[in-house]
């Protein structure tokens, strides 16, 4: 835990109902922020640099989706911010490519045609590090539970039916954030509520809880793009 960790946990719930108190507490971190910008850009950003003022609105959704249950506050906010500036980045580049790929040459041959199909290596390293510490992050958490990643693995819904319950049971965990708070407090899976509310059959959640102790997390943390793995699985929209 950070230090003065009971300290910030405090400023961030009070910036959470008051508005100057966000202010203050984005204030007060504004060194944090750009230290967290300085790892993407591989620079100290500048005023004018978009990526600024992208970490500056993550940190107060960071602010806003913060829970004392989750841990390091600043471990969240980092997360966080390092995601935002990830979107922003991807959402630039292909912008970038939409134009360039349709601009026709001297030949009227458009870049499409030719352009040889290379990766982004920055991208992709900007991805594989972000990916490598959401798993790190989220081993960590599962070790509090019990579970492992080949627990999980083992574990995940093999059928289309078993699939479709825990994807209702995790869409009501969701849509009720005292169950997912209870979750993390306990440390359990709330199997009886999860039944209950989705309407779905205990014993079928009870044969993949190990599979929800990893899902529930990552619903509570801020794994974006562990999410969004998980999304691509659980078709049929957001979790």
């Amino acid at each position: 835990m950070e230090p003065n960790a009971h300290q910030i946990i405090s400023q961030v719930y009070e910036a959470k109902k008051d508005a100057k108190a966000a202010d203050k507490l984005i204030s007060d971190y504004m060194p944090f922020i750009r230290a967290e910008t300085a790892k993407f850009l591989k620079r100290p950003p500048d005023k004018s640099d978009d990526e600024l003022s992208i970490a500056m609105l993550a940190f107060y959704e960071a602010i806003q989706g913060y829970s004392k249950l989750r841990g390091s506050f600043l471990k969240f906010a980092a997360l966080h911010i390092k995601n935002r500036l990830i979107d922003n980045y991807r959402k630039e580049k292909r912008n970038k490519i939409q134009i360039s790929l349709d601009t026709p040459d001297e030949d009227k041959t458009s870049l499409i045609d030719t352009i040889r199909d290379e990766r982004d290596v920055y991208e992709e390293k900007e991805i594989r590090q972000a990916t490598r510490q959401e798993i790190e992050e989220l081993s960590a958490q599962m070790n509090e539970f019990g579970v492992s990643m080949n627990d999980v693995a083992d574990n995940s819904p093999r059928q289309r039916r078993t699939l479709e319950i825990c994807k209702k049971a995790i869409s009501y965990a969701r849509n009720n954030p005292e169950i997912l708070d209870d979750f993390l407090r306990t440390k359990r899976v709330p199997l009886a509520k999860l039944a209950e509310g989705a309407d779905v059959e205990r014993k079928s959640l009870e044969r993949h809880r190990r599979y929800l102790v990893a899902v529930l997390l990552i619903c509570t943390n801020g794994y974006e793009i562990m999410r969004g793995h998980i999304m691509q699985v659980l078709k049929g929209g957001e979790l």
